[in-house]
């Protein structure tokens, strides 16, 4: 629901520093750290933030208002950013980037020293839940509660450590191995008990979200692992009053689909079988290589097309569709990740055809606006007063939390209508509908 368009959302101004903090300081965010370190030093580009680089239409279009994003809402300024994080595995987002391989030297010298400053913390670590890693600096506490109490201190000593007016956790760790909620998931205080027990049900991302929750932190969850949609992790975003959104980044082949799916609705050709294949070579791939780490993936890839497509609504057209997704670990291609897509169609009088992709896709180089835009944003909803699931940042993820009954919407278009005009509302605008006379 719109509120009154005569009174827009009251926004807290972005003075200060944000401090952006990513439980995993690999692939990901050490691409994400250097692309706005560039930025700043010599105007490189932003190029797939949506937040930096798209305009958003106000008003008609005889209007000919058309600001950037960033100059219509109050974000927060890409000079105003620090950095920090928890990794098992690196000591610094400068030995985490070349370890990684996803930039060249050429790109990483002049900000070197930059990067090497973003130093590490400790990590919350459980070799359970992602057999193919050994974590070596991991924090030294075996019991959860004691981990949760760490991870608290760490952020408030990065707060004042770094002088930072506001704080925003996204998570860029690794996907975590498949579970279902259980008893201990149901309520705040069940999990808390749950902490303090040991409970094995409890993983380290959910230890992560409980922590930042409690520090009155924003989080967003970039991976499958089942944390920010907990029933007791909403019911304490309510009750701290902090935006939480999740889950799992939307990058290559997930893209595609929410892409490609949608037109083929639009246009009611049907749609038979779906098979996705990827190879890549990264620790996102190490990772889930193990079984029980793929099937969480899996559940998250799976999902899309059943929700775009509305099986239950067009039967004839999608009511028997083979959707299958395969994940292979090929060291040699590194972060470049290669998704294949088998796609077979049919049309007038049921007469079959092939759809076939390739995309030789850099998984960092996709993630990484992704985060910058998940940082903002959910920066924006704090200081706009928003609390809870953030369902209209489902632009960003491969499978959305719905802040309600219903499922979110899985349709990358209608996504993006529904983020720019929560945007619009905020800002006291009225909706676009793109109707003949707007």
């Amino acid at each position: 629901m719109f509120l009154n368009m005569a009174e827009p959302v009251q926004i807290a101004p972005a003075t200060g520093k944000l401090g952006v903090l990513t439980p995993g300081l690999g692939a990901v965010a050490s691409t994400f750290i250097a692309g706005v370190l560039r930025a700043r030093q010599d105007g490189t580009p932003p190029l797939g933030s949506v937040s930096q680089m798209a305009h958003i239409r106000l008003g008609r279009r005889e209007d000919g208002r058309n600001p950037l994003i960033r100059d219509f809402v109050p974000l927060a300024s890409l000079d105003d950013l620090v950095f920090g994080g928890w990794d098992p595995i690196s000591p610094n987002a400068l030995e985490a980037a070349r370890t990684c391989g996803v930039l060249d030297e050429r790109d990483l010298v002049s900000i070197s020293s930059q990067l090497e400053g973003v130093v590490a913390m400790d990590a919350v670590f459980d070799q359970r839940w992602v057999s193919r890693l050994d974590g070596q600096r991991v924090k030294n506490l075996t019991n959860k509660w004691d981990q949760a109490m760490a991870l608290m201190e760490d952020i408030e000593r990065f707060r004042v450590e770094n002088d930072c007016d506001r704080l925003v956790i996204v998570w860029c760790g690794s996907t975590e191995a498949f579970q279902e909620a259980s008893a201990v998931h149901e309520t705040v205080e069940a999990f808390e008990q749950g902490l303090k027990d040991n409970d094995d049900n409890i993983s380290p991302s959910q230890i992560y979200v409980y922590a930042a929750l409690q520090s009155g932190v924003p989080f967003a969850n970039g991976a499958p692992n089942l944390s920010t949609d907990l029933p007791c992790m909403v019911q304490l975003a309510q009750q701290r009053g902090v935006p939480i959104v999740g889950k799992d980044f939307k990058t290559g082949q997930t893209l595609m689909k929410t892409l490609i799916a949608p037109g083929l609705k639009a246009r009611m050709l049907g749609l038979r079988g779906w098979y996705s294949t990827n190879i890549l070579g990264n620790r996102d791939g190490e990772v889930l290589d193990a079984p029980e780490n793929f099937k969480t993936k899996e559940e998250s890839k799976l999902g899309v097309l059943h929700t775009i497509l509305q099986p239950e609504v067009y039967p004839t057209l999608y009511g028997n569709i083979d959707h299958v997704v395969r994940i292979n670990y090929y060291p040699p291609r590194g972060d470049n990740k290669e998704g294949w897509d088998a796609i077979d169609i049919f049309g007038w009088m049921g007469y079959p055809m092939q759809i076939k992709i390739d995309f030789l896709c850099r998984d960092s180089i996709l993630a990484a606006p992704i985060v910058l835009d998940l940082a903002l944003f959910m920066d924006l909803a704090a200081r706009a007063g928003q609390s809870g699931v953030q369902e209209w940042l489902s632009f960003y993820l491969k499978a959305p939390q719905a802040a309600g009954e219903h499922p979110a919407e899985q349709d990358l278009f209608i996504q993006q209508t529904k983020m720019k005009n929560t945007l619009r509302q905020w800002m006291g605008e009225e909706p676009v509908t793109h109707s003949e006379a707007g």
